[in-house]
């Protein structure tokens, strides 16, 4: 991408604090230094190398990334990571230590929202205060009140102090008011996690027409669905550094590897003598052809190094490779892992996004029920079969496959464990971008093209239907039964 077409240029950005041990230190460091200058100037001391009593800490290190007019960007990390310091640079209420930002355009920045707010003014005067100091005219916010006070949804509240609202009302009044301003360039630092279900989906709807109107927008977050859905691209942050930068799903990916615990050495060597094989492939299954198989060489993996995707394939149930499926037929999808380390019981799994990046389908061995071995060792295979009815809506879909360890204690007890549990307990292996995509056609039932639903999925359900007519009203049916 060339400068010219960025609305945002971040060019090898720093960003450095002192940080004192004590108070004592930074007042030695406000004015030991410059007595030392004094000195060494006028000769009563030859020293001349910089005093300090602090010690440096970077948030920022040589960060460097473009956003261009109508992309939505993610920006990811551990807290920490230098997320909020580097929005508060972009946003200008933070000066770099080194390097630049260079911004074409008004920027909305949602880092805290309402910090603006008077709480002893009503919401409305609060719209037309906040709205002031975010750049708009008197007539410009007059222009959009109605837009604004419908968007917030807080009835009669609106004539009332801010002070008496709740956490929910004072922030959709807040977002409201920034989500009008008809900015080039959004900034979201954690926003939209408050809230109801209803409200972050006004709120995802307002950004995808500004978005779609031109709008650049930074989204920083650590719901990794959302950056999957709404990002096109995601910067990695760990510790002050780019640790990645490319795809939001690749980058989702990465993020989960960061800092994950490492395996647990000393308990998998124990476990080695008591160990089932590596799953083998079952000799009842079906095996992919030849042609069903997808070349790897090109397809991205985030790993931690303990194994590595080295097959996969997508075929009908006869083991034949498609790339086209009908509504409701049923495909295979196999993949292969190879372990590069010793690990213990292994999860697979994969996911069906489709064209707008929405995951539709995810499910993993854990979640099948599936058996699995209870160890795996280096240099063995953990194959995966997964058969799914494709009751999808039509269009095109990919599909990313990844494989997790699990302790063995944990397995044994998978079925008393809760989700919130489940998740914090697998240690993320490998993890593939975009394996291949599909498409989805109409379904045909005796020669004829059908659409089986509208939507994302075909839930299964079943409809009932009936028609009481009002009483005294005869049937059509019913006139010749008549006396």
């Amino acid at each position: 991408m060339s400068s010219e077409d960025a609305v945002i240029d971040v060019r090898h950005l720093t960003k450095s604090y002192e940080v004192y041990a004590t108070p004592r230190d930074r007042l030695k460091q406000f004015i030991l230094p410059k007595l030392h200058r004094l000195a060494a100037a006028t000769r009563l001391s030859r020293r001349t190398d910089p005093v300090r009593y602090y010690r440096e800490f970077q948030a920022l290190q040589d960060v460097s990334f473009q956003v261009r007019r109508g992309e939505t960007v993610g920006i990811i990390g551990r807290n920490g990571s230098g997320k909020s310091t580097l929005l508060q640079i972009i946003a200008g209420t933070l000066a770099p230590t080194d390097g630049s930002v260079s911004v074409k355009g008004r920027i909305a920045a949602l880092l805290e929202l309402g910090s603006g707010f008077d709480p002893e003014f009503t919401g409305r005067e609060n719209v037309f205060l906040n709205g002031r100091i975010l750049g708009l005219t008197q007539q410009e916010i007059e222009e959009r009140l109605d837009q604004i006070l419908a968007f917030a949804d807080i009835g009669d509240f609106i004539d009332q102090p801010v002070k008496t609202y709740s956490s929910g009302m004072f922030v959709r009044l807040a977002f409201a008011v920034q989500a009008h301003i008809e900015a080039s360039i959004i900034i979201i630092d954690e926003a939209l996690a408050v809230g109801d279900v209803f409200f972050r989906q006004k709120c995802y709807a307002r950004l995808e027409q500004l978005r779609a109107s031109g709008a650049a927008i930074l989204l920083v977050t650590h719901s990794m669905p959302d950056i999957e859905q709404y990002c096109e691209r995601a910067v990695l942050l760990d510790q002050g550094r780019v640790r990645f930068m490319g795809p939001a799903t690749e980058a989702a990916k990465h993020y989960y590897l960061l800092h994950q615990s490492s395996p647990r050495k000393g308990e998998i060597k124990a476990a080695l003598d008591t160990s089932t094989p590596a799953l083998q492939q079952d000799e009842q299954g079906v095996l992919p052809q030849i042609d069903a198989f997808i070349d790897l060489a090109t397809i991205t993996q985030a790993s931690n190094g303990q194994a590595r995707c080295v097959a996969a394939a997508l075929c009908d149930l006869a083991g034949n490779g498609k790339g086209h499926f009908r509504q409701g037929e049923y495909a295979l999808f196999y993949y292969e892992f190879e372990a590069e380390d010793d690990f213990e019981v292994p999860v697979c799994g994969l996911t069906i996004a489709n064209e707008r990046g929405v995951i539709v389908h995810g499910k993993n061995s854990w979640q099948a029920s599936a058996e699995a071995p209870t160890f795996c060792r280096r240099g063995s295979r953990i194959i995966c079969r997964q058969q799914i009815r494709l009751d999808l809506g039509l269009g095109e879909y990919t599909f990313q496959v990844g494989l997790v360890s699990v302790p063995l204690e944990a397995w044994d007890q998978r079925k008393r464990i809760p989700f919130e549990e489940e998740f914090g307990l697998m240690t993320r292996i490998c993890h593939t971008g975009n394996v291949t995509s599909f498409t989805i056609g109409l379904q045909l039932r005796e020669g004829v093209s059908c659409l089986t639903h509208h939507g994302v999925a075909d839930l299964p359900s079943s409809v009932e239907i009936a028609c009481h007519a009002p009483a005294g009203i005869i049937e059509p049916n019913q006139v010749d039964s008549l006396p």
